[in-house]
């Protein structure tokens, strides 16, 4: 009688991957501390900018600025990981401004500022727009500003606007988002309209943009 074949347990299925996958910790891709690890926490909404996407957007905002930081002012609204923020510090910025909310995250950041004694890096746990607006109404100016906020929430959609006020002319703005920010002509909506998205790409299911206003843009 012939033997049974044993059944081969089923291999699992593969969970489709629907953007980049973190560890628990990302690098500095370039400048003074090129290759020094980031660790990131375990938080909430906590979704770090992958070094290849930074890789590229920090080679478009070297096109855009020649390679010059020294005099670059910069502002993190939504810091995180502090991966963009420790970036635009390595690279020389003048200043680098980190916001965020959460206590956990805000005293990791300060953590990585001592290891690394980054002075021109100042760490603040605060609101996001509400920092934004007080720079508005200060007529404190950036070079360049880092929107990586949490997605579904309008987050872009009101600090865009604020951003019209605080960007330097001839400044650019790196926004992160769940969606595309290029529109149909006749279907951009009010909070987009001022602005010209310079270059777009995207990784996995996230969308990664550098805008510039309009009337320096040309």
């Amino acid at each position: 009688m012939p033997k049974k074949l044993a059944n081969k347990p089923a291999k699992p299925a593969k969970v489709p991957v629907h953007g980049p996958q973190h560890s628990n910790q990302v690098r500095i891709i370039g400048g003074a501390w090129k290759r020094t690890p980031l660790p990131v926490l375990s938080a909430s909404g906590l979704r770090p900018t992958p070094d290849r996407v930074r890789e590229t957007v920090f080679n478009w905002i070297n096109h855009q600025r020649d390679g010059d930081w020294a005099d670059a002012q910069v502002l993190d609204l939504f810091a995180g990981s502090g991966a963009l923020g420790f970036e635009a510090a390595s690279r020389g910025a003048q200043s680098v401004t980190m916001i965020d909310t959460v206590v956990p995250v805000v005293r990791q950041l300060e953590d990585i500022k001592a290891k690394l004694k980054a002075e021109n890096v100042q760490i603040m746990r605060a609101d996001a727009l509400a920092v934004a607006q007080s720079a508005a109404m200060r007529g404190q100016k950036y070079d360049l500003i880092f929107l990586d906020p949490p997605y579904q929430q309008e987050f872009l959609e009101r600090c865009l606007p604020l951003c019209t006020r605080i960007l330097k002319e001839g400044g650019l703005i790196y926004a992160e988002s769940g969606m595309a920010l290029e529109f149909e002509e006749g279907d951009t909506p009010d909070w987009m309209a001022p602005w010209e998205v310079l270059r777009a790409d995207k990784a996995g299911m996230v969308f990664f943009h550098l805008l510039k206003h309009k009337q320096t843009a040309a």
